[in-house]
């Protein structure tokens, strides 16, 4: 598999070691999203346990308003972490 085929694997497997646990398999609660957030992206995020920003990164990601993140939204946000992480890298 080339690096960018891994890439994509990891974030499948990434999504699905969170999805499912508190019911569809195919979607995040915000207590699946919550735990995603702090394991994976907590050295980036920080370890934050504000209930509020929780909330608003939940909010902000559930686009179509179901109460749920499913994997299209959950890819919008690695990918902009990523452009973030990106651009703190590349800035002169």
């Amino acid at each position: 598999m080339s690096k960018i085929q891994q890439g994509m694997a990891l974030l499948i497997a990434a999504f699905y070691k969170y999805s499912g646990k508190e019911g569809d398999k195919t979607t995040l609660s915000k207590g699946e999203l919550k735990d995603m957030l702090t394991a994976e992206l907590g050295d980036i995020l920080g370890k934050s346990s504000d209930k509020a920003a929780v909330d608003q990164i939940f909010k902000d990601l559930d686009a179509n308003a179901d109460g749920t993140v499913d994997f299209k939204e959950y890819v919008n946000l690695v990918a902009c972490i990523t452009m973030l992480c990106n651009e703190f890298f590349t800035k002169k």
